[in-house]
């Protein structure tokens, strides 16, 4: 995806406390997901909506133990 270079990455807020270090980035119609400490290994792209059927199943509580 010719967006990765110029994505403007953000970490996800708890994402230090829990010793997880993921980053997002919006792409046109897209989001993309990367582990920060590696970002060079690439990101994953999915569609925006997608992501916020994802998003909506953590706040649900679906991948609590």
């Amino acid at each position: 995806m010719n967006d990765l270079p110029q994505a403007i990455w953000r970490k996800a807020s708890l994402s230090a406390h829990n010793g997880g270090c993921v980053e997002v980035a919006a792409l046109h119609g897209s989001v993309g997901v990367r582990d920060s400490r590696r970002p060079e290994d690439g990101a994953h792209v999915v569609p925006a909506a997608t992501f916020a059927g994802f998003l909506a199943d953590v706040r649900g509580g679906r991948f609590s133990s």
